[in-house]
């Protein structure tokens, strides 16, 4: 039996829409694992987003506007979250000497500890997924159909994250 162009479709959206619930998902379990984690090590004055900034600053020096453009905050709120890591000595803050205006970021001592705590936590995880099955060029692919599908509202639709 020949399905339809519709059905076809309705098969297509409810897949596309599971896919997003999944990610979504996804995502806040990983945010909770990392809070497990550093909550775990002791880490009190620091949130779990906060964390995976530092961790994906890492060695670079950046401006407030490079996090989000470079994917590393995806919130809109990403100057709360520097401004807290100041105060909290995770981040030192300098005006750039070539334009004033703008602000660089980049981890302190205690900031580069927490960096090094998440890394410990990620080596743990791809430690442990390596004994579920789940290899590289599944996760290769995978990526590479959520780049495709980021593309995709991006170009076709006009929305997505600025970058």
């Amino acid at each position: 039996m020949n399905q339809t162009v519709e059905e076809n479709n309705l098969g297509l959206k409810d897949d596309y829409l599971n896919a997003i619930r999944l990610i979504e998902r996804l995502h806040r379990q990983f945010l909770e694992v990392v809070k497990g984690e550093i909550d775990r090590l002791g880490v009190r004055d620091i949130n779990n987003i906060q964390a995976l900034i530092l961790y994906n600053i890492g060695d670079d020096e950046l401006t407030v506007g490079e996090l989000t453009h470079r994917g590393y905050y995806l919130g809109s709120n990403v100057s709360y979250n520097v401004r807290k890591m100041v105060e909290n000595g995770y981040l030192i803050q300098e005006r750039s000497t070539h334009d004033r205006r703008s602000i660089r970021v980049r981890l302190s001592d205690k900031g580069k500890d927490v960096r090094d705590k998440v890394n410990e936590i990620l080596e743990l995880q791809s430690d442990k997924l390596a004994e579920t099955g789940i290899n590289s060029e599944q996760l290769q692919y995978t990526g590479a159909v959520l780049n495709r599908l980021e593309r995709f509202l991006l170009h076709t639709f006009g929305y997505g994250p600025a970058r």
